[in-house]
């Protein structure tokens, strides 16, 4: 009460109320503002339902409900026009409805505005949330935006289990993401101590002594939960195992006293106890979940009213129900209502809810969500569908697309409906707001399904086709949802909004190979779009086609991306262009045009936090990732992807596989290699990731000597990219599928992908394709030899990394520069610049590149002061140890396949560790390498296993 009382006497604050379930977070909060501290402060409090069926800001707009009489003299703007789908009962008083928004984040934005200026209006000082673990995403979103505007206009008070927090949920944002100024305070409640215990049930017990044995007997019993505790006591009364005596209370004894394991058992044993109309009161009230007024509880339990006032009195002396100032009824706790609910058979549960559905429909203020879900339960397909729906397009108003893509996903995916329907109810769902990838699949099968009848006209098909192809390709199954798509294109009409949606997912260079060509003509060929198509619309079409061709390497599409609004007064076109900011700054940094990035990236920044768009906070952190990475800004980098990379069921958003990219790259940089190959791994799971992070793979396999694993994994990234012209996509590719051919001796090939590599580039230079070719022409010349002339060559390729600057490339071509000078004779200029080289990535946090030029530099005799870095190292020029194993046991005369059979690996690989091997040593036989490895002193034991295998 006291940290309450101080945290909302310096407003405005961020309280963080945590506890488990039955801990006592409701009670205390009531408590506390009921108390004269706590009604200083003019408070509002809602619940969050945990109702299958999500309603879109059911707490608040609860809070405010139960808070607020009427809006009429607030002398609100026409903002609050926004409230009227939530508030139909304001209809009078509230200015009319804006003009709809058709994007989400800005009706969302909108409406966030109107209650916080409603708050404004009506002096709230303090709202409070309960049970915010099962709170739908605008809610949360709205509880951030709340924390993040300046001046904060409330303060905040939430409870919830943290047991019951997803890793990814937003809530988590509210205590790690909050602006420097804000003041959070987190009170976490623990159970009861056995001292403490005994304290409480005495309590309850006309304030009498309890015995340290009975309460340690009730503490084992209950772990000490203040709601289990209570139950446990209550129930124990009504059986009579504590009695009433010579007017004090006596207990039996302990040994004939048995306490329920759980919550639920007591409850369900007291309410077994209680007379059969307040059970049937108590089935009814579990059946609505949700507070409910008297006319409709009594029409849910079709008691005679005459009998539901003392069944609704027992139930509320009991404490099992309880009344808000609304006059509303409903189970004090969750937990007590799970348990009964869970307790109705069945058929009779359908029947309530039936019942519930048919009573919540004529009441004053039916609530959509409700009424689907109750309909839903009782098997009412029909009125499910239309009660979901409805609920949905209200969620999609109030920018709650989650909300509205999960109502609409339940819809097609579990009913049987008309194929017009379905594909109407498709159209309208936001995938990447699911909560996991099955969606996907429920939708595919319910569209192909459609698609099988005969009910269907062309026009129905193309666009249940379209957006079927939409929904795989979301899904990640490209090369399906292609196919589907060009399908649908021979009867769209080519005017129309879809004709053009479908245009640019097939000109984006996702998925399997296919020449450049063949994309563009997708956007070339297009026809003008119909008149009829909105501003909006339009805009959007104009961004996607630019990001598209600038994907596709098409360098007049930078001038018309510069022609693009930098802003808008109008939240929906504000929301487009902050998103093709984004998308332009990873297009700028595809091209190493890194400055241009940097403007690009601070241009979505402005508008996010000018309009307050949350949901791209995400996509900018992670392009500001890419961004620091390249630059060799890595100064507390790895904490803020590791930040970003926060997962949930193996779900991955776009920006979050990114972030995992970057973080692999870092974690491989600093010799972390296990940590590294697995999130590069997972950011391979995104089709925009998956060819950098096959690149970095590719890398540490070379490194680890595995260099048919390195050509493995680069063969088909580089197939997609430079064979068809698609340049983008294949800087980071090209020079480590290079490096791999060349190790594995494979030199005409290598030669031939660079001339291929320099055939894609565009006519103008840009700078990232270019500093990557001049690379690979410096390995080629190195394969014929370390001579100065390929030192010269790694000295441009390293000069033209500075200049974008992407100073980590730069240095490994240094390195490579100097070895090559070292092994021409030219020692004196050779060590000084490797020399350098580690001192530089030390400071840049290379640590594993350091120790790697080190150990060479300590070969030469040079002494330098460079630490090793954390992690497995990674061994350049050095053997590997199984390098080592292979060499030892090649020296007795053994064959691949005998050193395979030894060391339990494939004869594959082990031709691929004696290829690096000669590679690392500068010889080109197997007998050169024998003696080159006796020459080093790195025999060891010659011929014989390594230890562990003998």
């Amino acid at each position: 009460m006291r940290t309450l009382d101080v945290a909302l006497g310096q407003p405005p604050a961020v309280i963080l109320l945590e506890g488990e379930a039955g801990i006592g977070k409701t009670r205390l909060l009531r408590e506390f503002l009921t108390a004269p501290a706590g009604r200083r402060h003019r408070s509002l409090v809602g619940a969050c339902p945990p109702l299958r069926e999500p309603y879109t800001l059911g707490a608040v707009v609860d809070a405010v409900r139960e808070g607020v009489g009427n809006v009429s003299g607030l002398r609100l703007s026409g903002l609050a026009g926004a409230l009227r789908p939530l508030f139909p009962e304001w209809a009078a008083d509230l200015p009319p409805s804006p003009e709809p928004l058709e994007d989400p984040t800005a009706a969302r934005h909108r409406l966030f505005r109107a209650f916080v200026e409603l708050l404004g209006r009506l002096d709230v000082s303090v709202l409070a949330l309960e049970d915010v673990h099962w709170a739908d995403d605008a809610t949360l979103e709205f509880l951030l935006f709340l924390a993040a505007r300046r001046p904060q206009p409330v303060s905040v008070v939430v409870t919830y289990r943290p047991e019951e927090l997803s890793p990814d949920s937003l809530l988590r944002r509210l205590s790690s993401r909050l602006p420097a100024d804000a003041h959070l305070v987190r009170l976490a409640l623990r159970p009861l101590k056995v001292d403490e215990t005994a304290a409480f049930v005495s309590s309850m017990l006309a304030a009498e002594h309890v015995s340290a044995e009975f309460a340690t007997f009730l503490h084992l019993r209950t772990d000490g939960v203040p709601l289990a505790l209570e139950e446990s006591v209550r129930l124990m009364h009504d059986r009579a195992d504590l009695v009433r005596r010579d007017g004090g209370w006596a207990r039996r004894r302990l040994d004939r006293i048995e306490v329920p394991p759980t919550i639920r058992d007591a409850v369900l044993e007291r309410v077994g106890r209680l007379r059969p109309d307040t059970r049937t009161v108590l089935h009814a009230a579990a059946v609505l979940a949700a507070p409910a007024d008297y006319p409709v509880l009594l029409a849910v339990t079709e008691l005679p009213a005459d009998r539901v006032g003392p069944a609704l009195a027992e139930a509320v002396a009991c404490g099992l129900l309880r009344e808000d100032g609304r006059g509303h009824l409903s189970y004090r706790h969750a937990l007590a209502c799970h348990a009964v609910y869970e307790a109705v058979p069945v058929p009779e549960r359908r029947h309530l809810h039936l019942r519930a559905g048919r009573a919540v429909e004529a009441s004053a203020l039916p609530s959509a969500a409700q009424l689907a879900h109750h309909f839903r339960q009782a098997g009412e397909t029909g009125a499910w569908c239309r009660y979901a729906e409805q609920a949905a397009d209200l969620s999609t108003q109030s920018g709650d697309v989650a909300t509205a893509a999960l109502l609409l996903h339940n819809l097609v995916s579990t009913a049987a409906l008309p194929a017009d329907a379905l594909v109407r109810l498709v159209a309208k769902i936001h995938f990447q707001s699911l909560p996991d990838a099955d969606p996907y699949w429920a939708a595919v099968d319910a569209l192909r399904s459609a698609l099988r009848s005969a009910t269907l006209t062309p026009h129905q098909e193309a666009v249940a086709r379209f957006q079927l192809g939409r929904v795989l390709m979301v899904a990640g199954a490209m090369e399906e949802g292609r196919r589907e798509i060009e399908r649908a294109m021979t009867a769209l009409a080519p005017d129309s909004v879809e004709a053009a949606r479908a245009r640019t997912l097939l000109a984006l260079p996702l998925g399997a190979a296919r020449p450049a060509a063949a994309h563009l003509r997708w956007l070339r060929e297009a026809p003008p779009l119909a008149p009829s198509i909105a501003s909006y619309e339009r805009l959007r079409l104009r961004q996607e086609r630019t990001f598209a061709l600038l994907m596709l390497g098409e360098e007049s599409a930078w001038a018309e991306a510069r022609r693009l609004p930098d802003d808008s007064d109008d939240p929906p076109r504000a929301g487009l262009i902050a998103i093709s900011h984004t998308n332009f700054t990873e297009a700028a940094l595809r091209w190493g045009r890194y400055e241009e990035a940097r403007s690009w990236l601070a241009k979505a920044r402005k508008v996010a936090d000018s309009h307050q768009f949350q949901g791209l906070l995400g996509a900018i952190a992670s392009s500001q990732a890419r961004l620091d990475w390249c630059t060799g800004a890595w100064d507390g980098l790895t904490e803020r992807v590791d930040a970003l990379v926060e997962i949930d069921g193996g779900v991955w958003r776009k920006d979050q596989c990114e972030a995992a990219l970057f973080a692999g790259l870092l974690q491989a940089a600093a010799g972390d290699r296990e940590q590294a190959v697995q999130r590069l791994l997972l950011a391979g799971r995104d089709d925009q990731q998956r060819i950098e992070a096959a690149a970095a793979l590719a890398t540490l396999y070379l490194h680890d000597g595995l260099i048919d694993d390195a050509l493995k994994i680069t063969a088909d990234p580089v197939e997609v990219t430079v064979r068809h012209g698609i340049w983008t996509r294949g800087i980071q590719v090209v020079p480590v599928r290079v490096d791999a051919l060349v190790a594995a001796g494979r030199l005409d090939e290598a030669a031939d992908l660079v001339a291929a590599f320099h055939r894609a580039l565009p006519g103008t230079a840009a700078p990232a394709p270019q500093a990557a070719l001049e690379l690979c022409r410096a390995m080629l010349a190195e394969a014929h030899g370390p001579t100065e002339q390929a030192a010269a060559l790694f000295a441009r390729a390293a000069a033209a990394w500075q200049a974008l600057p992407c100073p980590y490339e730069a240095l490994l071509a240094r390195e490579r520069q100097a070895r090559c000078l070292a092994a021409a004779g030219q020692h004196g200029t050779a060590l000084p610049l490797l020399a350098d080289v580690a001192r530089q990535f030390t400071l840049l946090g290379a640590r594993n590149d350091a120790d790697r030029v080190t150990r060479t530099l300590h070969e030469h005799g040079w002494q330098t002061t460079t630490t090793r870095g954390r992690g497995r190292p990674g061994y350049g020029d050095q053997l590997s140890p199984r390098e080592r194993e292979v060499a030892r046991l090649l020296i007795g005369g053994r064959t691949n396949r005998q050193i395979a059979d030894t060391l339990t690996v494939s004869v594959q690989t082990v031709a691929s560790q004696v290829r690096s091997a000669m590679r690392k040593l500068r010889v080109d036989s197997r007998t050169a390498l024998a003696i080159r490895v006796v020459e080093l002193g790195l025999t060891g034991d010659e011929g014989r296993p390594p230890a562990r295998d003998r």
